[in-house]
């Protein structure tokens, strides 16, 4: 008997032998009864499609003038694309269009991407990780790439925050950890619409390693769940505790959805010139729903669209994303992972409102510092309450750790909502450092002389300064 298999569309009447190769792989690759026959044949059968149409990566750095194009190609599956986009911006590269097919069973992307000076991407290392991830020998196993805040060993304890966000906030939780003998090594704070969210990553003060005592774990909870519920009895505060990787930001996108901080409160601080602009529409003739997005372009603004729809239960079939200019247009046409398209006027202001809260929670707000120095136990706890007794708050937090040094990146405002003063930036470089604690986009940087005021040498040598960042390296990567 002879099979003549075509490549893979399921659209296609070979479809029919979905069972065939299902049974056939029964045959080949017996399965121990004690397992479940459903969940192993269906992922055999996956493997199986897998090998007879394994992805394809090409990558061409000739055909565009001033960018690197990608191309997927590869069996189609439900998050594919959330998968494809998030290795991607892991990599801080900067999509500036894209072109997504995946209606049937075949799934082809087609990005134009760049790094943050706006150049092709020529570093063969990073070509050789994309063509790997991307590729035949990937399994998308997007829990392990790099982001801020993720890391493939157990070596720390993760902990997980939602709650009210107020001034001061982050200066009373890294202080509670501190006390605890707690150091923070990775971290990242979001907040919108009065709601706060962080992931953090933290190791033991003594072992370095994670912390393992189930009572000292349960005191952790305990007490950064009464800080972060502070005197708000209306909105629940939650902290998680556990020992697993996990993709910060795609984290964060979730706790902030599952906390409905897409349910406005009040007007917002956000000029409604600078608010993005989100329309859907029923496309009847297709039966899909039609996404439209305008708003001012930033980065991984891609990432956190498509990971609020997949979030959502929508399948993106067709997308056209153009980010050429300080604009970025967005285009998707979607229906609900059961097959329709948006059925109601309610669920059609939801998709509005969700898509709206996360283009906005990266927007960031107020100042942007960066601090770059030898890491230490209670680091975080001593910079944040500096901003605080000088009635700055963080709106927006990255906090890193390389090689035992810390590159912290801060978004601050003054906690009465207006214009941060900038001699009150003045007194916070000299009480920290010049030389260690940057402000990015400050009009009179250039204009501030490098001197060290005496009352740093308080802190015993806290923030002892040391030159070993090149400050023009660290990149914003909001």
């Amino acid at each position: 008997m002879i099979i003549y298999i075509s490549p893979f569309n399921p659209s296609s009447p070979l479809l029919s032998l979905h069972s065939c190769f299902v049974y056939l792989l029964y045959i080949l690759f017996p399965i121990e009864s004690s397992m479940s026959y459903s969940q192993n044949m269906d992922d055999e059968y996956e493997k199986f499609i897998r090998r007879m149409n394994p992805p394809r990566v090409v990558i061409d750095n000739e055909s565009c003038k001033n960018a690197t194009v990608i191309q997927v190609d590869s069996a189609n599956k439900q998050g594919i694309l959330l998968e494809v986009v998030q290795i991607l911006t892991d990599l801080n590269l900067m999509i500036t269009k894209a072109y997504i097919c995946s209606d049937g069973g075949w799934f082809m992307d087609v990005f134009n991407v760049t790094n943050h000076d706006g150049n092709k991407i020529t570093d063969e290392g990073i070509l050789d990780y994309i063509q790997k991830s991307l590729g035949p020998d990937s399994c998308f196993a997007s829990s392990k790439r790099r982001s801020v805040g993720v890391t493939s060993n157990m070596d720390h304890t993760s902990i997980e925050l939602i709650g009210s966000d107020r001034p001061g906030l982050l200066s009373e939780v890294s202080a509670v950890l501190t006390h605890l003998k707690c150091n923070v090594v990775n971290a990242e704070v979001w907040t919108h619409n009065t709601r706060a969210a962080a992931v953090m990553q933290v190791t033991d003060e003594l072992t370095g390693g994670a912390i393992s005592d189930p009572e000292r774990l349960a005191m952790v909870k305990r007490l950064l769940c009464n800080v972060l519920k502070g005197s708000n009895k209306l909105r629940e505060a939650k902290t998680v505790v556990s020992h697993g990787a996990t993709h910060t930001e795609r984290r964060l996108h979730q706790m902030m959805f599952d906390d409905r901080d897409y349910e406005r409160i009040g007007e917002g601080s956000m000029d409604e010139k600078e608010r993005p602009h989100v329309d859907v529409v029923n496309w009847h003739d297709k039966d899909y729903s039609v996404v439209n997005i305008r708003c001012k372009d930033r980065p991984k603004l891609l990432f956190d669209i498509v990971c609020t729809l997949t979030d959502m239960q929508y399948v993106v079939f067709h997308g056209n994303v153009e980010a050429e200019g300080p604009e970025a247009y967005q285009e998707y046409c979607i229906r609900h992972i059961d097959g329709s398209p948006v059925k109601s006027d309610a669920e059609r202001q939801r998709v509005i409102q969700c898509l709206e809260a996360a283009i906005e929670r990266r927007v960031s707000e107020g100042l942007k510092l960066e601090l770059c120095t030898t890491d230490r136990v209670g680091l975080l706890s001593d910079v944040t309450r500096i901003f605080r007794e000088n009635s700055l708050t963080v709106t927006r937090a990255e906090v890193t750790t390389r090689g035992g040094k810390a590159v912290n990146v801060f978004y601050v405002r003054e906690s009465s909502g207006y214009p941060v003063d900038p001699k009150i930036i003045d007194s916070i470089r000299q009480t920290i450092g010049q030389k260690i604690l940057r402000v990015k986009g400050h009009p009179e940087e250039s204009n501030q002389a490098p001197q060290e005021s005496p009352t740093r040498f308080l802190f015993g040598g806290l923030f002892k300064s040391r030159s070993f960042c090149n400050f023009g390296l660290v990149r914003s990567y909001s």
